[in-house]
């Protein structure tokens, strides 16, 4: 892909970044409220980096973390607020693994600092 930064990319730019396919970034719309990409006037998802953001932490926590969609949902919803929106960055492993405990240590040190 180009390696400038877009405002809004596309379904299959979005399905490219996050190794996942249309009908999944479409039915994860239905179940989380979270996720909800703007709509040009020809009616195409318009995904912003957010969104983006949104999909990969919902990735971690379906594919990495074993949550059922209900579980998935329940952490999404605990995590409105800007510290855990930081934490939706930080939380997100990086390809071919190896992160998941950085990740895991980077959450207990967001955690340290709510207290």
């Amino acid at each position: 892909m180009f390696d400038y930064k877009k405002t809004y990319y596309s379904i299959s730019e979005v399905c490219g970044k996050t190794g996942l396919e249309p009908h999944v970034l479409r039915y994860w719309e239905t179940e989380f409220q979270q996720l909800r990409p703007k709509k040009n006037r020809a009616g195409n998802r318009a995904y912003r980096d957010k969104d983006i953001g949104i999909i990969q932490y919902i990735k971690y926590l379906l594919y990495e973390e074993q949550y059922t969609i209900p579980g998935a949902k329940k952490k999404l919803l605990e995590t409105k607020d800007d510290l855990h929106q930081t934490q939706l960055a930080l939380a997100i492993p990086v390809k071919n693994g190896g992160t998941t405990a950085i990740a895991r240590e980077l959450r207990e040190i967001l955690q340290v600092l709510k207290a």
